[in-house]
């Protein structure tokens, strides 16, 4: 069962994904999380090192989505500007708005990744699809929610059972 909360890959931040390795390993589309994945949760907007980095994506030919379990209006506000699709309220790890995600992406699953801060949303629901999950550490954990927080005491649960069992991979910095 904790299989299913173990991610592909773990990365300290975005910025240490390997674009070019996702690329060659034949990914074309990234379903990404918003808060404390891309942004602080109270972050209303990307800084200028993350439009960088969305313009690195796109150089690439990656199309990218986010989908949130954020309400419409924190989402839009944020992706919007930047011309990224969305899907917000998304109730994840509900496989419901990650198959409208790969919908909208035109992308099957093998071709897709899956980048969040999250083990039980993005990652189980990510692995629920047959998508490729990397997880990232939450960029503001103290601009957390209650719920999050009691998700992140699972989580830190899970990951010491995982690592104990030399599952847990190895964490990628460039």
């Amino acid at each position: 069962m904790l299989e299913w909360l173990l991610p592909h890959q773990v990365a300290g931040t975005i910025y240490d994904i390997d674009l070019e390795k996702l690329q060659a390993e034949g990914i074309s589309g990234i379903i990404c999380d918003l808060d404390n994945t891309l942004v602080g949760a109270r972050e209303p907007s990307a800084t200028p090192e993350l439009a960088e980095w969305l313009a690195q994506v796109r150089s690439f030919g990656f199309r990218v989505i986010i989908v949130s379990n954020n309400r419409r209006a924190r989402v839009s506000r944020f992706a919007e500007p930047h011309g990224i699709p969305y899907i917000y309220s998304a109730r994840k790890p509900v496989r419901t708005s990650f198959r409208k995600a790969l919908a909208l992406l035109g992308l099957a699953p093998e071709q897709t990744v899956v980048i969040g801060d999250q083990m039980l949303t993005d990652v189980f629901g990510a692995k629920r699809m047959g998508l490729r999950a990397i997880l990232v550490k939450p960029i503001a954990p103290a601009d957390e929610s209650v719920f999050t927080r009691v998700n992140r005491l699972i989580e830190r649960a899970a990951h010491r059972r995982l690592t104990r069992k030399g599952l847990w991979p190895k964490e990628d910095r460039q």
